[in-house]
């Protein structure tokens, strides 16, 4: 979630009424926004998806670009599947997928993290895009994509070029995107079960302790875990994901990579959370969220008696 997510007036008074002075440009190509990156200088122009982040700084002056270049005309609000992946368009609003029935059956952790993020009226501006651009240590969406191996479609002046999601995000802030590059869209692969697990002080409008999404491939098979929260941004943990060797692993096995997550978590203390309670949040969240996936899991076919 954001730091401070804003209502969807407070950012339509900021379009209309912005504290700070600025130019809101609206390109309709994905060419014409790429040419208007290329031309600015360092700092002049400020990218809008959702806006749900960008209001804030903006409202805050945080940030005091000369442009401010909307999104919203591209042609990238769009949800397919396509060879049993789902591809999302980058300013796709939040609100689109979790009210697809398909995504909430066949990526079940990847709804739960949406429907956690703010209110209706948030989720109908976020989006994937501008959360992955944003790339909060905090984010409820990250977590989930980790866990799923999504990618990233990414388009700028040198053409279109895709990556995992791990190698785009570095830290809050900052991806590895270039300066004229954008986010088209996020792929998210045929998967299994999921499940999506937080912890907070206030439910609702307030931003995770902890965020642990755990997913299982059984094509490999193999489990993979990430968690949010962390500093300087969300991770997979491989080290507890390797004591998770079969589909359906033991109370003992779902134990031990419990308490190996919550060793290997890059925590800090803040106002939120000590590093200590963050570490025994992920203890017992990690355990729900594989004993959670493995209860979705499709129930195994009786064995056939034999005949004489």
């Amino acid at each position: 979630m954001s730091d401070r997510p804003p209502q969807r007036k407070a950012i339509n008074r900021l379009l209309v009424e912005p504290s700070v002075s600025f130019q809101l440009v609206r390109p309709s190509t994905p060419e014409g926004a790429i040419r208007l990156l290329s031309q600015a200088g360092a700092g002049e122009i400020a990218v809008l998806a959702g806006g749900t982040d960008l209001s804030w700084d903006l409202d805050q002056a945080r940030i005091a670009p000369i442009q401010v270049l909307s999104l919203g005309k591209l042609p990238w609000k769009y949800l397919r599947w396509e060879n049993g992946s789902l591809v999302v368009g980058s300013t796709l609003p939040l609100r689109a997928l979790e009210l697809d029935p398909h995504v909430k059956r066949r990526l079940p952790g990847l709804w739960e993290a949406i429907r956690d993020v703010g209110s209706p009226a948030l989720r109908s501006r976020a989006t994937l895009g501008g959360n992955l651009g944003r790339c909060s240590p905090v984010s409820d969406l990250i977590p989930m994509l980790l866990a799923f191996d999504a990618r990233v479609r990414i388009v700028g002046p040198n053409g279109a070029r895709e990556h995992p999601v791990d190698m785009v995000l570095q830290e809050s802030r900052r991806t590895s995107l270039g300066p004229a590059e954008l986010i088209e869209s996020v792929i998210l692969p045929a998967s299994g079960p999921s499940a999506y697990l937080w912890q907070r002080v206030q439910p609702v409008n307030d931003i995770s302790q902890v965020g642990v999404a755990v997913a299982f491939v059984p094509e490999r098979p193999h489990w993979h875990i990430a968690l949010g929260g962390l500093q300087p941004r969300a991770r997979r943990l491989s080290e507890a994901e390797a004591v998770l060797r079969s589909a359906r692993p033991t109370r003992f096995e779902m134990e031990l990579a419990a308490q190996e997550a919550a060793r290997r978590a890059e925590f800090v203390s803040d106002k939120r959370a000590t590093e200590s309670y963050r570490r025994r949040l992920v203890a017992v969240l990690v355990r729900r969220a594989i004993q959670t996936t493995v209860e979705r899991m499709p129930k195994p076919s009786p064995a056939r008696k034999g005949t004489r």
